[in-house]
């Protein structure tokens, strides 16, 4: 375990953060089963002639308080998210999930109002400042990913540290043919769906912010999406997981959605704002070490073979003009185990069964057979 925390805590502070000199590093955690990684973390920023705090958080106070959000709250927590933002240079966030239906009970138009109110901030947060975020494991996470606890924790810690330099070459290819394509089609069993990415950067992510990583992404023209997509992932959001989500597009816009579970909260999310019901991110994910879902966007996101589509707020770095206080990425696995499919690019075939198949793009596949 010594060994897997300091190779994890020195990919963030040297390759990740990139932390230099008088740098303010404020880590946030949510259990102190976390402490070792924190105080590893500690000791190599401190080693950087770095600054660094730290800052407890426990879940299940946290939606308590939510809970009971109103006006005055959500002023108070802006001020506290803007100070942060303006005397903090890095941050390290260390998620502990122990529950994933701890934040059932508070309301959509809680989390909208504080999601509105500190848009802004995060928006400086995610691309002015440096950050991190990745999920310390837990014996959820282990019975989530259907593994013995050992098992996971290896499993886990060997994702987080993959070798991410190597992963950015590996990408370079398949970012140039991104950013020369118009159309995309993709097909599954249950999905048909065009869309345009012509004019739209892609954008790598090999370890720079989400430990673990693996993922290339754009966003489509935002009224250019047409078709249906099913997702064969759990999709959890905001204390709810659902199944079998299914999509259907006109002209950008979300003109029906159901699940296996509830439907009507299911429509009460994309009608949060009216970006919601817009995509803000497609991407294609390819980390070589998880390849099965755990119902945990952050893993789940990066499985290789799959593709997300996520309804809600675009990135900066990827702009379509779609604006919401909702960004919800939900995850399709193409690989054949999962029932195939098949990426056009501009009616060429581009990916099959998980599997690139254009010469310039194998690489991407790594050793998956």
């Amino acid at each position: 375990m010594s060994e897997n925390i300091d190779k994890l805590s020195t990919t963030i502070v040297d390759y990740s953060l990139k932390i230099k000199k008088d740098d303010r590093v404020l880590i946030k955690y949510q259990s102190s089963e976390a402490v070792a990684l924190v105080k590893a973390l500690i000791m190599k920023i401190n080693q950087k002639e770095a600054i660094a705090f730290t800052k407890l958080i426990d879940n299940s106070v946290e939606y308590l308080l939510d809970s009971f959000m109103n006006e005055k709250r959500v002023n108070e927590i802006r001020k506290q998210e803007q100070f942060l933002v303006d005397n903090f240079d890095c941050f390290i966030d260390i998620r502990y999930i122990s529950n994933d239906y701890e934040q059932k009970l508070v309301s959509e138009s809680s989390l909208k109002m504080l999601g509105d109110a500190t848009k802004d901030i995060h928006h400086i947060k995610v691309n002015q400042r440096r950050w991190v975020l990745l999920n310390y494991p837990s014996k959820l996470d282990a019975y989530k990913a259907k593994m013995p606890t050992d098992n996971y924790f290896n499993f886990a810690f060997n994702a987080m540290v993959f070798d991410y330099q190597k992963m950015d070459k590996d990408i370079k290819p398949l970012k140039d043919l991104m950013e020369k394509t118009d159309k995309v089609r993709i097909v599954s069993p249950g999905t048909d769906l065009t869309f345009s990415i012509k004019g739209i950067p892609a954008v790598p992510c090999c370890g720079e912010c989400n430990i673990p990583d693996g993922e290339l992404f754009t966003a489509p023209v935002k009224n250019s999406v047409n078709g249906t997509i099913t997702y064969n992932t759990p999709s959890p959001y905001h204390g709810n997981v659902f199944h079998n989500v299914r999509l259907t597009f006109k002209d950008g816009k979300i003109i029906d959605c159901s699940c296996d579970e509830d439907n009507e909260r299911l429509n009460e999310i994309f009608n949060t704002d009216e970006g919601s019901r817009y995509i803000g991110e497609f991407s294609l994910g390819f980390n070589p070490l998880i390849t099965e879902p755990m119902g945990d966007i952050l893993y789940d996101e990066k499985i290789i073979g799959s593709i997300h589509f996520t309804p809600g707020q675009c990135y900066a770095e990827a702009p379509n003009g779609n604006d919401s206080s909702i960004h919800w990425d939900m995850v399709l696995i193409q690989r054949k185990e999962y029932g195939g499919g098949e990426i056009y690019f501009d009616d060429v075939l581009i990916r099959k069964d998980g599997l690139f198949v254009l010469d310039e793009l194998k690489q991407l596949n790594y050793d998956l057979k």
